[in-house]
């Protein structure tokens, strides 16, 4: 085994277990503290695991390093989202796991990622566009879409017809993932639809807010209805 593959497994394992430690906040500042070009290999892997957490955390440290990489070389963060769309294309061979939500996690955090990428995520639940029919990755393009509509809602105001089958769907992550991610973007089809599902108790697991949660559609429903209510209070308009 050459110092190059010995140094890089090293490099994997420390980056596993600065995700997996009890104090995530130290990890991920250490994390964030390596050069973005070494720790974005190590990361990328991560976002396959059937470990959740270590999946989840490697998706908030994707997007904390492709952050800081885009501030310093925005091409170098370029390839990174092209990277990720590669991988969700069929011609790459391999099904692309992990990567809309870290799309949706970069795009959160950089304005400029998002206003150049903000279609490309949007356009994988658009039966117009590269619309992707595992449901599975169907689940992770709507947390990535929710993350950057409440982070930036005036992005995808305009897409959120494209959540509304979603929301009607029998999985009942799709519909509980597409209800928390039009939340921000309200119109008065979306508030009929969570009406409807107020009472929904089917249940799901979702990250948010840095913890996998358990809880129904319905709840999920309640809490995009206060969102809106609040924007309404602030002196928002519906579309």
């Amino acid at each position: 085994m050459s110092p190059h593959q010995t140094s890089g497994r090293q490099l994997k394992e420390k980056i596993r277990k600065l995700l997996l430690q009890q104090n995530i906040e130290s990890g991920l500042a250490q994390i964030g503290g390596m050069p973005a070009r070494k720790a974005i290999n190590p990361l990328f892997s991560f976002l396959c695991s059937m470990d959740e957490m270590l999946k989840w955390r490697a998706v908030i440290a994707m997007g904390e390093v492709v952050d800081r990489l885009a501030d310093a070389d925005m091409e170098s963060a370029r390839v990174i989202m092209r990277r990720y769309m590669w991988q969700l294309n069929d011609e790459s061979g391999g099904i692309g796991w992990g990567c809309p939500e870290a799309m949706g996690e970069i795009m959160a955090r950089n304005k400029n990622l998002a206003a150049e990428f903000w279609c490309i995520l949007i356009s994988y639940i658009r039966p117009d566009g590269n619309f992707l029919e595992h449901e599975a990755l169907q689940r992770g393009v709507l947390w990535g879409v929710g993350r950057l509509a409440h982070a930036r809602p005036g992005l995808l105001k305009d897409s959120v017809g494209y959540l509304h089958p979603y929301m009607q769907a029998d999985d009942p992550y799709l519909r509980g993932l597409a209800v928390w991610a039009c939340g921000p973007l309200r119109n008065e089809t979306t508030e009929a639809i969570l009406k409807r599902l107020k009472k929904d108790d089917a249940k799901l697991s979702v990250f948010l807010a840095g913890h996998l949660k358990r809880c129904s559609v319905g709840k999920l429903a309640e809490q995009a209805m206060e969102i809106s209510d609040e924007m309404d209070a602030g002196g928002g308009r519906r579309h």
